[in-house]
């Protein structure tokens, strides 16, 4: 459920990336596998994954992750075994490693399935830092006329030094039209850039009118702020406190934590927690928030989520060998920053609320969604209450550790969860109860279908979820239903790691690679 949770797109306890010593890379005779005597090949025989492990050439790392897949991945029974010598390309033979299948809407059952260098990944997840300009996109619309549109920018960046806002549609890049150019190599090496210092010139047209605006970026690196726009709005029914949420990764916790120090010294009577470009992130994290919610007599002694591996491991997780325990609601501060300057064991502040206000959309993913379900666990006597406002998420009740072999990190998915109410299937996403009809299977929550807003910036009280949200707090009432809020869109975001989601699904931001726009492309952005 996490990383990013895509999103990005990963599992809590299991985010940190898994890297065992490598070993030096195995000798052998040369040949097409890369330097190694292929090793025989059975179909239906495994070595085990150690066997291979750090053993840099291609073939070996091939079998390695044969070995791995058929060990840990969820739907194990599913894949069809290769061998591994039939497919050229390691990578190549990674996305073969995966099941066929569908969800019951007929949707791809895994579309969590990737790869990312490891020093990319590490970066990424430790610092928050991205490669690109200081904006985030979304993809309304892929095909063309393509409609991309700035989700938001983050502080202290090119993007919002230049005074790009949300809003701004992207009608050209570097002279060749976003809408309806064929040459989507221009295109997507701008918008996905790889390499610090490159300037690219973008032609925005502003929100609301058909003014045109041409800014020249420089690629950089950037942190992204994980948590933004905290504030407390004042109304005649009592104090609403807003928070945009992006991304559970490690600068987060402390971010939240000082988040929800600052809410609760604010008196307020309600909480909008805006998690529409969220794409997941660390589990565990989710379950503290979870906690900051919601307070100890909501939640001490229940179930955030029990974790299930594969049928081979009915009692011990494959990946760390421990005996399988559930995630409760964590109500101390765990340190995934070591430098955070909050010691580990601090208690977390709880605002003890009855109910929580989500904004959502398709970018929502993962270790958000895990807290969505989390909360809905919660018994009924107990009286606590998601409310969900926006568009149906993104449908990923699934975790992964993030593993490095021979300095690629691959993710695949490992495990489901469930949660106190035994819970879990909702490989087809949330969706707000009056959420139009779409060709998926959501499950349905209490709330509003309300289609993303650009003409207002986020945390602006008159933006329409927000402002959906504070008018259904008082009255129970929706909004007429917006057709675009049960749509599947792809929100993505300025970096070369993140497809949309996250991964930074923020995001894979919401997830990593499955909300990326690049390959393959024919004449169209997807």
């Amino acid at each position: 459920m996490d990383f990013d949770m895509t999103t990005q797109l990963i599992k809590p306890l299991l985010i940190s990336a898994l890297s065992a010593s490598l070993l030096a890379c195995g000798g052998g005779s040369t040949d097409d596998n890369g330097g190694d005597t292929p090793s025989s090949w059975t179909q239906g025989v495994f070595a085990p994954s150690s066997q291979f492990k750090g053993q840099c050439s291609a073939i070996n790392e091939k079998n390695w992750l044969r070995s791995w897949s058929n060990e840990t991945y969820l739907w194990y029974d599913e894949i069809i075994d290769r061998n591994p010598a039939s497919v050229a390309g390691v990578i190549d033979y990674f996305n073969t490693l995966k099941t066929n299948a569908t969800t019951a809407s007929g949707a791809a059952k895994d579309n969590f399935h990737f790869s990312l260098p490891t020093d990319e990944y590490q970066k990424m997840q430790e610092s928050g830092a991205v490669m690109g300009y200081g904006f985030n996109f979304k993809l309304i619309r892929s095909a063309p006329p393509r409609e991309v549109v700035v989700s938001y920018t983050d502080p202290g960046t090119p993007a919002s030094a230049a005074g790009v806002r949300r809003g701004w549609e992207i009608i050209a890049v570097n002279g060749v039209d976003m809408i309806n150019s064929d040459d989507v190599e221009t295109l997507n090496s701008a918008l996905f850039p790889s390499v610090k210092g490159v300037q690219n010139t973008f032609t925005f047209k502003l929100v609301g009118s058909n003014e045109e605006r041409n800014i020249t970026l420089t690629t950089g690196e950037f942190i992204q702020d994980p948590v933004m726009n905290v504030s407390t709005i004042a109304t005649n029914s009592g104090n609403v406190g807003y928070v945009q949420f992006n991304d559970h990764n490690a600068p987060a916790e402390r971010q939240l934590y000082d988040a929800f120090n600052q809410l609760a010294g604010s008196n307020i009577s309600d909480l909008v927690i805006d998690m529409r470009y969220n794409g997941g992130g660390y589990l565990n994290m989710a379950a503290q928030l979870g906690y900051m919610v919601a307070g100890p007599y909501n939640t001490d002694g229940l179930i955030f989520e029990k974790t299930i591996f594969n049928d081979k491991y009915p009692n011990t997780n494959p990946v760390t060998g421990r005996a399988l325990t559930p995630i409760p609601f964590i109500d101390e501060y765990l340190a995934f920053d070591p430098d955070s300057g909050i010691r580990k064991g601090t208690k977390l502040p709880s605002l003890n609320l009855d109910r929580v206000f989500v904004l959502s959309s398709s970018s929502t993913c993962s270790a958000s969604e895990a807290l969505i379900n989390g909360l809905n666990g919660i018994p009924a006597a107990r009286g606590f209450k998601v409310i969900l406002i926006g568009g149906n998420t993104c449908g990923k009740p699934y975790g992964f550790y993030p593993t490095d072999n021979c300095d690629t990190t691959f993710f695949t998915i490992q495990f489901t969860g469930v949660n106190h109410a035994g819970f879990g299937e909702y490989s087809d996403g949330f969706a707000p109860e009056n959420t139009p009809y779409v060709e998926l299977a959501p499950v349905y929550v209490e709330g509003c279908a309300v289609a993303d807003d650009f003409t207002h910036l986020l945390g602006d009280k008159n933006e329409a979820m927000l402002a959906a949200a504070l008018n259904y707090r008082t009255t129970g009432f929706c909004p007429a239903p917006t057709t675009a809020a049960g749509l599947k869109g792809y929100a993505v975001q300025s970096t070369v790691s993140e497809v949309g989601l996250s991964i930074s699904d923020n995001r894979w931001q919401t997830q990593l690679k499955n909300n990326r726009v690049v390959t393959p492309l024919p004449k169209e952005l997807n």
